[in-house]
């Protein structure tokens, strides 16, 4: 259903891989909800994923950003206010990457130059996101920008390994250029940390299926889906959230206050 809750707003969608991704159903649901979006990944990411198809669904062009790269994030944005004709209104950072998980490391023992390219891929690009935006006067006022996040920032899940630390950092990112950003010009920044999704990106990490499992018998209101997920992400990004800023907001089902549950009583 359509309440048109964005209607007139333009937005930048990053990391929409292929439909299991939580950035391609919030571009969807976005565009039916009435606005106009630019769609961007890494070029890597666009060879193998099915941007294309999305972008003809919902009517976007597709800009290649390499989030690393300061000179590709100007690029994006010069190339998306060119589009919309001015700037834009909410941003999806949906980014995440780690090199020590793809290649078996333990936690204990991180190649660290793997850990550096992990973080600056996974939080310290939206710090760079959020400095171009802010150089070039890039967000409207009152405009949303939104980082996906995970509940393993303030809880240790062993086998999330380097990724809980890039997770950490995005929120603290969140909160400290919240502030200026809000002051300057009531651009509001926030993270959801949204329940164990079973995206593409997520299925890579050693034994989600478990955290998935323990998560649903954990939350009194079950597992938040992706859908779900860009249900939130489309209220944040419109004006009934305009006061909302600097927040981590738990979307979960209950699982981030819940100590433990019946039916994990019952299992033991």
């Amino acid at each position: 259903m359509s309440n048109q809750l964005l209607k007139g707003k333009r937005g930048i969608i990053f990391g929409a891989l292929d439909e299991k991704s939580i950035a391609w159903i919030t571009a969807i649901k976005c565009f039916e909800q009435g606005a106009s979006i630019v769609l961007t990944n890494a070029p890597v990411a666009l060879r193998k994923g099915d941007i294309n198809v999305l972008a003809e669904k919902v009517q976007a062009p597709v800009i290649p950003c390499d989030v690393s790269l300061t000179e590709d994030m100007e690029n994006l944005i010069d190339k998306s206010v060119e589009h919309f004709g001015g700037p834009v209104d909410f941003i999806l950072h949906s980014i995440g990457m780690s090199l020590n998980v793809r290649k078996g490391r333990h936690y204990t023992d991180l190649d660290y130059g793997f850990n550096a390219k992990t973080l600056d891929i996974s939080a310290i690009s939206f710090h760079r996101l959020l400095a171009t935006c802010m150089k070039k006067d890039a967000i409207r006022d009152w405009g949303s920008v939104v980082g996906l996040s995970y509940i393993a920032a303030q809880r240790v899940f062993p086998d999330y390994n380097e990724m809980a630390d890039a997770k950490a950092l995005l929120e603290s990112v969140a909160r400290s250029f919240g502030y200026h950003y809000g002051v300057k010009k009531h651009v509001r920044v926030n993270t959801i940390s949204q329940s164990p999704t079973r995206t593409t990106a997520g299925s890579g990490v050693k034994g989600f299926d478990g955290f998935i499992t323990y998560a649903e018998k954990m939350s009194p209101l079950g597992n938040a889906s992706a859908e779900d997920c860009a249900n939130y992400c489309v209220v944040m990004f419109s004006d009934l959230t305009r006061m909302v800023t600097m927040q981590n907001l738990f979307h979960d089902g209950g699982f981030s206050f819940t100590g433990v549950t019946g039916e994990v009583i019952e299992k033991m």
